[in-house]
């Protein structure tokens, strides 16, 4: 519990940080934009505004998904997190509008840049401000199991990619003197825009659809072979989901046939003992038991006295084996 709430303050504090650093460099960029009255510095201005929607949205996401599970949501409000993730994503694909817009403004009526190499160097203040940043949110996001930070920290480091462009795009116009030039990299800035916000909500779709995630299940599996027991002769229909910072896994067990109850409830609480201790207490796990048929004898090492074939050799046990629907 202790250790969740530190997760939780961790968060909350590093949200709170984008939220603010995003607002501070929206404005700073703004100044720079009448400086130099640029559309390609306009344009990720127009971004960091986006930055700053989408840290507020994912605050209260943070906020929200930490509240216990309760009778209206018994798996927790973890799946908020995902949802904020995709209409962080919509608001990038938003803001691609105003910024292809304000580009080919620009590409049919170039204007000279006034202070373009103080604006240049002023950006390039701004976007090392944001790679901080950026990094900072990933790693903290990757560290509390948050898709919300992370997903926050990716959206920071597209504004760092959009900045670098930027400051590239100008610092040639500034050699060449071809102000078209402005509007062009604010327009290629917009597709990079587009292509990350789709890439957002597509990871976003997936995650509340509760699509397969093969590291996770690798985890899983791995976590079953490192402990097999003579008892346990297969594992089949492993399927898991994440909320939030809780997983959430279900399996079913084979056991031999001539387990009394008692037994068979023993050994299915050891499986889930190992499994929630590896996931650090954060994971929630239904075990289905199925008894053993005869032709599971010749790779079960167990000895009973049903047994109707000889052992012969043990079955590898590996992920496709974990997935698999039905016995195997």
């Amino acid at each position: 519990m202790e250790d969740d709430k530190k997760e939780f303050r961790i968060r909350l504090i590093a949200i709170i940080s984008s939220v603010l650093v995003s607002t501070l460099l929206m404005l700073f960029k703004f100044y720079v934009y009448r400086l130099t009255n640029s559309s390609a510095i306009l344009s990720d201005a127009l971004e960091s505004i986006i930055n700053i929607a989408a840290s507020i949205f994912a605050l209260g996401s943070i906020i929200f998904a930490a509240i216990p599970a309760d009778k209206s949501h018994p798996y927790g409000h973890g799946q908020i997190e995902y949802f904020s993730a995709g209409f962080e994503g919509a608001l990038i694909l938003l803001a691609s509008i105003g910024i292809f817009k304000t580009g080919w403004d620009r590409i049919f009526s170039p204007q000279p840049i006034p202070n373009i190499a103080e604006g240049t160097f002023l950006l390039l203040i701004a976007s090392l401000i944001n790679l901080i940043l950026g990094l900072s949110l990933i790693y903290v996001g990757k560290k509390t199991n948050s898709l919300t930070l992370t997903a926050d920290g990716k959206h920071v480091l597209t504004d760092v990619y959009t900045s670098a462009g930027v400051v590239l795009g100008l610092f040639v116009v500034n050699i060449t003197g071809w102000y078209m030039g402005d509007g062009i990299i604010a327009c290629i800035v917009g597709l990079n825009i587009v292509v990350t916000g789709g890439l957002l909500i597509r990871q976003a779709f997936s995650m509340l659809m509760h699509a397969s995630d093969p590291n996770l299940l690798n985890k899983i599996s791995t976590i079953l072979s490192a402990n097999r027991k003579d008892t346990w002769i297969n594992v089949h229909d492993l399927r898991a989901w994440q909320s939030g910072n809780f997983f959430h896994i279900d399996l079913h067990l084979i056991l031999p046939k001539n387990l009394s109850l008692e037994l068979a409830h023993n050994e299915s609480e050891k499986l889930e003992e190992i499994i929630v201790t590896e996931f650090k207490g954060k994971a929630n796990v239904l075990i289905h038991l199925d008894p053993c048929m005869d032709s599971y004898c010749t790779i079960c090492k167990y000895l009973c006295n049903q047994r109707k074939k000889e052992f012969h050799n043990e079955n590898v046990w590996n992920q496709e084996i974990f997935t698999a629907h039905g016995t195997i």
